[in-house]
């Protein structure tokens, strides 16, 4: 299939042409992109597919949190809905109150069956990432708004800090500090376009980006490929240049629980993805044991009842000892409105989440770039 992409260069060329001449409007003031009087940061790569956008996301949230009132702001890709929607902390306690009195109030089983499907459809109706930050972060706003323009003049009065998820392709927003990553994965792939390559505008469009990372690297990268890297990536004199790898956490239950299970040789994992790249997930899963049988489908792909029936009669038919289910952070965002339907509360689900670690111990030095900028761009401090 690869080799039959390079039949597809000449509309590659045509689509370069056509971005391009875009690119050149907005650098050159014909095409107006929007500056703001508070920090935004931008987070997003050049390819399509996921280069570790949303645990580079978290890992500012975290980073922020404690001291601002930040929000998210994503597109909100896949959601069934259109338009600006934004969701706090107060809204989502009313929304929680009114699920629990719509749940008590129920007066057969499958009146209550229709009302967990219809109130739990967080990612449908906003997307999986912003999906998965309301999970695990209820204390931020996180905002979807196909126009980020809108999106960010609704957010900036009550915020101080808005983050840009997966935005850099959006030029009628000029961030006041882009964060681009490169999936080490792919860094050695030819650099070409859509529809015959992964790009979404030319490796050159790189400069516009303050801080650069090459995610997902395996965590004893030596010095001598990190050098060559660094070539290929060929940072301006502005820009700072950051290696980071994937660190897997715990199991947790669907609910973020932690769980006390561990994952060993005697384990087989029935793994269930909806991402753009598990490579790295099966990886480090096959460090641990060596029977995993894997239901992979397509990024962002809306799981059905005919999936998880599959996947619940092959875990059912399986003889092993010991064995779970296990699937990703993101994907379990799409799961939560099928826990009911198709039974997954009576499954041994598990949910393996993941976190950015910098390598060369230059965390710390990624975070004062962070705090410099704020500091500069922040009129009010901390949460007031």
């Amino acid at each position: 299939m690869k080799y039959l992409r390079w039949l597809l260069l000449p509309f590659s060329l045509l689509y370069g042409l056509v971005v391009v001449i875009r690119n050149w409007c907005y650098d050159a003031g014909f095409f107006k992109s929007h500056q703001f009087n508070k920090p935004v940061i931008s987070i997003g790569n050049l390819d399509v597919g996921g280069a570790g956008k949303s645990p580079m996301t978290e890992y500012l949230i975290r980073l922020l949190k404690d001291n601002h009132k930040l929000a998210t702001l994503s597109r909100g890709y896949g959601r069934e809905t259109k338009g600006y929607l934004i969701l706090e902390k107060e809204a989502r306690q009313q929304e929680a109150a009114e699920e629990e009195l719509r749940i008590k109030s129920q007066e057969s089983r499958e009146d209550k069956a229709s009302s967990i499907s219809q109130i739990s459809t967080s990612a449908s109706q906003i997307g999986d990432e912003p999906a998965q930050f309301r999970h695990k972060f209820p204390d931020i706003t996180v905002a979807v708004c196909e126009d980020r323009v809108k999106g960010i003049n609704n957010l900036l009065p009550n915020h101080d800090i808005i983050l840009l998820d997966d935005a850099y392709q959006h030029r009628p927003v000029e961030p006041g500090l882009s964060i681009l990553l490169f999936d080490y994965n792919r860094i050695n792939e030819p650099h070409l376009l859509l529809p015959a390559g992964n790009l979404r505008e030319p490796f050159s469009g790189r400069w516009r980006a303050q801080i650069l990372v090459i995610s997902k690297c395996p965590a004893q990268l030596q010095v001598e490929e990190q050098q060559v890297l660094v070539q290929k990536i060929s940072p301006l004199p502005y820009q700072q240049l950051f290696f980071t790898s994937i660190a897997y956490q715990g199991l947790q239950d669907l609910d973020g629980n932690a769980s006390e299970i561990i994952i060993d040789k005697n384990t087989t994992v029935f793994l269930l993805t909806g991402i753009a790249n598990a490579s790295p997930l099966l990886h480090y899963l096959n460090g641990n044991t060596s029977h995993i049988v894997h239901h992979n489908y397509p990024d962002h792909h809306p799981f059905s009842l005919k999936n998880i029936a599959k996947l619940a009669a092959e875990f059912s038919a399986s003889a092993a000892q010991k064995k779970i289910i296990v699937t990703t952070e993101k994907d379990a965002q799409r799961l939560e409105g099928l826990r009911h339907e198709a039974g997954l509360n009576n499954l041994p689900v598990f949910v393996i989440p993941i976190r950015v670690e910098f390598l060369n111990e230059s965390g710390n030095s990624f975070d004062e770039l962070i705090f410099d900028y704020v500091r500069e761009h922040t009129t009010y401090h901390s949460i007031h």
